[in-house]
């Protein structure tokens, strides 16, 4: 198994993170499956954006009556760890719905992960 991603959606989200790097940027990974059709960029809401993120519930909101009205399904969301690595810390552990996509940004690498009963798997990331 492997998320797909498009090649211009990899490069929007790197590009935001560097653009950012001393707060976590976020936003939705839309699609179906693990094929990332578009990203939902979202403004950081957190008290500490800095060290943690939460995505502007509008954005959510608009996600899913789209969703809900055939548009493409929330399979995820992405974010950034300034000043970490790009994996999941403990805390996206607490945040993770099960079988959600998770695709982390720390500096020039970007990765992707499933949460599921066991945690957080790594997945590979196939250009589409």
């Amino acid at each position: 198994m492997a998320l797909i991603l498009p090649a211009p959606l990899h490069d929007a989200m790197r590009h935001a993170a560097l653009a950012s790097p001393d707060q976590e940027v976020c936003g939705l990974l839309l699609g179906k499956g693990l094929r990332v059709s578009t990203i939902l960029p979202a403004s950081n809401i957190a008290a500490d954006p800095a060290t943690r993120f939460e995505i502007d519930p509008n954005v959510l909101i608009t996600a899913y009556k789209a969703a809900r009205a055939g548009g493409p399904a929330i399979i995820g969301c992405y974010h950034s760890h300034p000043n970490g690595r790009a994996s999941p810390s403990p805390r996206d552990a607490e945040a993770a719905e099960p079988g959600s996509v998770w695709v982390i940004i720390a500096g020039d690498t970007l990765t992707a992960w499933q949460f599921r009963a066991e945690g957080f798997v790594p997945l590979p990331i196939l250009p589409s």
